[in-house]
C-alpha cells in the first residue's frame, strides 16, 4: 500500500484528488494539509506518507518553501507538485528546493498513477514542455563556470541526460539506448562527477540551466 499526503489550500480540490488516487486500490490518503507549515505539523505527528502531493502556491507557507524546509530538516520524502501553473522558473526553483516532480492538474488519472508509483520509488518526473532548455528562464543569475567545457560531454551522455530529464529509471534508459544496464549506471556516476552534482535531479537541474541538454 503506498501511503500519500495531499497539501493544498483549497479543500475542493483536495478532496477531489483524494478521491480520484483513491480508485487505485492499492493507494491510500493518510492525511491532508492547507499549507506547508500545516504539513510540517502533521509530518510531526501523523503517520509517515511514501509520497506527498504538494500544491506549489499557498498561503503561510508555499509549495516550495515547504519542500526546501523539508531537505533541510532531513527529510527524503519524495515530493510531487501539481500546479495549474506550466511556468519554468517555479519549475527550476521547485527542482532546487528538492521536488521529485512536477506535473500540471490537469492531467488524467493513468498520468497521475504512474507518476505516484514512479515518484514513490525515487524517480522523477516532469511534464516534457517544461523541459525545453528554450523556454527555460534567464535572468542572468546563471554563471557557467569557465571550466566548464561542452567538449567534456559525449553524445551518449548527453542523451542519458535528456533520458533522466525525463524521468526514466536506468533500467529504461539502457533499453533506449541500448546498452547494459550496469553500463548505463556508471554513465550516470561519471555525469554526477563531472556536473559535480551528488544525485540526479541535481544533475538535470544544471544540465538544463547550462543548457547541457
Amino acid at each position: 500500500m503506498t501511503k500519500i499526503a495531499l497539501v493544498d489550500d483549497q479543500a475542493l480540490i483536495r478532496e477531489g484528488i483524494a478521491r480520484l488516487i483513491e480508485i487505485e486500490e492499492t493507494f491510500e490518503v493518510i492525511w491532508q494539509a492547507s499549507n506547508g507549515q500545516d504539513a510540517l505539523d502533521k509530518l510531526a505527528e501523523a503517520d509517515r506518507p511514501n509520497i506527498i502531493i504538494s500544491d506549489i502556491r499557498m498561503p503561510v507557507m508555499d509549495g516550495i518553501q515547504f519542500a526546501k524546509t523539508l531537505r533541510e530538516q532531513g527529510s527524503s520524502i519524495p515530493v510531487l507538485m501539481l500546479t495549474t501553473f506550466d511556468e519554468h522558473e517555479l519549475f527550476i526553483n521547485a527542482l532546487s528546493a528538492g521536488v521529485n516532480g512536477f506535473l500540471l492538474k490537469d492531467i488524467s488519472f493513468e498520468k497521475l498513477s504512474s507518476a505516484i508509483k514512479k515518484i514513490s520509488k525515487g524517480g522523477f518526473l516532469a511534464e516534457p514542455q517544461l523541459l525545453n532548455r528554450e523556454l527555460l528562464p534567464d535572468n542572468g543569475t546563471v554563471k557557467i563556470p569557465t571550466s566548464f567545457n561542452f567538449k567534456d560531454f559525449s553524445e551518449k551522455e548527453k542523451q542519458i541526460l535528456r533520458y533522466l530529464a525525463a524521468g526514466f529509471s536506468n533500467r529504461e534508459i539502457a533499453t533506449a539506448v541500448f546498452l547494459a544496464e550496469g553500463t548505463v549506471k556508471n554513465h550516470i556516476s561519471t555525469l554526477l562527477t563531472k556536473l559535480h552534482c551528488r544525485d540526479r535531479t541535481q544533475a538535470v537541474i544544471k544540465a538544463l540551466q547550462w543548457r547541457l541538454i
